[in-house]
């Protein structure tokens, strides 16, 4: 079995440097134009993709509704499980503003910020689903970068803790047990306009 991890399009949040967390923000037009070129890019390769999950959030579902479309594979609804972590009191905050408000260490201090164990809980149990509903099929996932770079190094371990950008494109192959990266956070489908 074949997954594949992509990171939703850009929004306007994302070009403040806001944190979104699970706060619904829409792609703006770079985003649409990023989830496009990824699109594209999978038309133009050997078929390998069955169908396409992603997280219930509208920025995630719609760069899979754009992908599944040009591929022309189903889309299944969105999934709460593949949701990006939530940060709490810190959403909708720069960096800066972050800082300004609870120090280096915010990530701790600020309230109702999702636990890296929360995360997985949640992450995994989606992933065993799914394999068990589609474990002969290969399964293209949409979702957030901070829960798919935390998914990733859970999954395989040699993996660093790496920024996803956003349409980054990364595949994992499940096999006896193990799950072996393929390709990680490749962005070769967006040009300097896109990223």
């Amino acid at each position: 079995m074949l997954i594949g991890f992509v990171r939703h399009g850009q929004t306007d949040w994302n070009a403040l440097g806001r944190i979104q967390g699970q706060t619904d923000t829409p792609l703006n037009g770079n985003g649409i134009k990023q989830a496009d070129a990824l699109a594209e890019r999978l038309r133009g390769e050997t078929k390998m993709w069955d169908l396409v999950v992603s997280s219930d959030l509208q920025r995630a579902y719609t760069t899979a509704k754009i992908i599944a479309d040009r591929l022309e594979i189903p889309l299944v609804a969105g999934d709460g499980r593949l949701r990006e972590r939530c940060f709490g009191e810190a959403e909708g905050l720069t960096k800066e503003e972050r800082v300004t408000r609870w120090g280096d260490d915010w990530d701790t201090a600020a309230i109702g910020i999702e636990t890296d164990a929360q995360m997985m809980e949640r992450g995994l149990s989606a992933l065993k689903e799914l394999s068990i509903q589609y474990g002969n099929r290969n399964v293209l996932i949409v979702s957030h970068g901070s829960f798919l770079a935390l998914l990733l190094q859970e999954l395989c371990s040699g993996l660093g803790d790496e920024r996803l950008g956003n349409l980054s494109y990364s595949i994992l192959e499940y096999k006896d047990g193990n799950w072996t990266p393929l390709l990680h956070n490749c962005t070769r489908h967006l040009g300097p306009d896109l990223e």
